[in-house]
């Protein structure tokens, strides 16, 4: 195959002028495909506007959706269906992304993903502090669902674990909040590695592999950035005071 190809490119050569000639002309090559590359991701990146905010029903989102938007506290009921939202960046007000509230609803929350999940930019997975000891089953469990999904997988978008509600006493720190998600997708992770074999004994396909395998589970494992930030969309004052949304607010900043 080489010596095949030898007295084309010593023509090539002698028709350019050398050898030199030829190697500036394959590294111009190289490095317009690269930009083109470089260009589609960006472009497939850039047309993905939405930041969805996801958690389980009375974690919080939607009176978090409402303080992102106009800063005021309201009264909030379990969602049934999204809400969206321009959201203005406030260090630049030409830029912006679309803050969309999915129900947590178990019976809705995996549809409402479904219809939306292409469009993601980022996540927000919003974690009740104060009833997560009580949760931490279902709030792993849901958040496996999200992060084995193929798309979310593809496309990996930024993700917050907001830990909501710090302004209640009994609420557990992010950090805490990390090391038990982290210990439980592990064994998500172990109980449901198998998949399912049909009865000639071939594997029928299964969810997709979870961290690296071999090793327990960490968040560092995943293709997308992940952070965790503590934020009460409440606030220390209650109604009457100002959420604690600060490091969220950055974040989002950081992604847009």
């Amino acid at each position: 195959m080489a010596g095949g190809l030898e007295p084309h490119l010593a023509a090539l050569r002698r028709e350019l002028g050398g050898p030199a000639v030829l190697s500036v002309l394959v590294a111009l090559i190289a490095v317009a495909i690269t930009f083109l590359l470089w260009r589609f991701v960006q472009g497939r990146k850039s047309s993905r506007k939405a930041v969805l905010l996801l958690g389980l029903c009375d974690a919080g989102k939607t009176l978090l959706f409402a303080r992102l938007l106009s800063g005021r506290y309201r009264d909030t009921q379990t969602s049934i269906t999204d809400s969206s939202a321009a959201y203005r960046l406030s260090q630049d007000k030409s830029t912006s992304v679309t803050l969309i509230d999915l129900p947590g609803h178990e019976s809705l929350r995996l549809q409402f993903l479904e219809r939306f999940k292409a469009a993601a930019r980022a996540i927000v997975f919003v974690v009740d502090s104060v009833a997560f000891q009580r949760e931490v089953k279902d709030v792993a469990e849901f958040l496996y669902q999200v992060l084995v999904d193929s798309t979310v997988l593809r496309n990996a978008p930024a993700l917050l674990i907001a830990c909501n509600k710090q302004d209640v006493t009994m609420a557990k720190s992010a950090k805490l909040i990390q090391q038990q998600l982290e210990k439980e997708l592990n064994t998500l992770r172990v109980t449901r590695s198998a998949a399912p074999t049909s009865l000639d004994g071939s594997a029928t396909g299964g969810p997709a592999q979870l961290g690296k395998k071999g090793k327990d589970f960490d968040f560092s494992q995943l293709p997308m950035k992940v952070e965790f930030v503590e934020c009460s969309a409440r606030g220390s004052k209650g109604e009457e005071g100002e959420a604690d949304l600060e490091a969220l607010q950055k974040w989002l900043v950081k992604v847009a």
